[in-house]
């Protein structure tokens, strides 16, 4: 199945390399930050495994990012399972991009703090309603991405862009078609692209914008 050329560039594009002599920003400083936004974030942990939770103004959650710290050859890793808002925020006058970076800068920060210096996620080739269900059947996936390839790769090439901007770059394709991607699979719950990122530089990239 042929894929939009813009989608093979922003996998082969490198993220524009980070201002080297910005301060990091704090954990303090990221939470004040995003109440300009208008967004209430917290952090919640449980030994290795953590989650941000993001609530509008009025209390309404908005989103969340989950995941958990692992030890790894040459130091501990971030594991970002997900980063999700939901479709209020569809309506609201800020880019989704924009809030959806705030909720990850806490899990960056929080991974940063824990001695972590690299940050992995997979940018899951389906769509939200297909999670669970990838999970107990994999055909499901093949069938429904065979009857709606056009919305599936939409949504893949977003997601795959969201993290490009945020300073991911991808490192592997996971299709099912080696036992390398099989064991992906079993961690992730699903086929995508893997991502990795260096978590000083995500963090030297958004600076300005997480200290505002």
């Amino acid at each position: 199945m042929a894929y939009p050329p813009q989608f093979h560039m922003a996998l082969s594009s490198p993220p524009a390399s980070s201002p080297p002599n910005l301060p990091l920003p704090t954990m303090p400083e990221i939470i004040d930050s995003s109440r300009s936004q208008g967004l209430c974030l917290r952090l919640h942990t449980l030994g290795p495994f953590f989650r941000v939770t993001a609530e509008g103004l009025t209390g309404t959650e908005l989103g969340k990012a989950e995941g958990f710290i692992h030890p790894w050859f040459g130091g501990k890793v971030l594991h970002l399972d997900s980063i999700r808002m939901k479709r209020e925020t569809l309506a609201m006058k800020r880019s989704i991009f924009g809030l959806g970076l705030f909720v990850g800068a806490v899990a960056i920060r929080h991974g940063f703090d824990c001695g972590c210096r690299r940050a992995e996620l997979l940018a899951i080739n389906d769509t939200p309603a297909f999670h669970s269900r990838v999970r107990r059947d994999r055909n499901f996936f093949r069938s429904e991405f065979r009857r709606t390839p056009s919305v599936l790769i939409g949504k893949y090439f977003q997601l795959v862009r969201f993290y490009t901007r945020m300073g991911f770059r991808a490192v592997h394709e996971v299709d099912g078609s080696s036992m390398v991607d099989l064991a992906h699979m079993l961690v992730w719950g699903g086929r995508g692209t893997r991502m990795d990122a260096d978590i000083e530089n995500l963090l030297r990239k958004w600076s300005k914008r997480l200290k505002s």
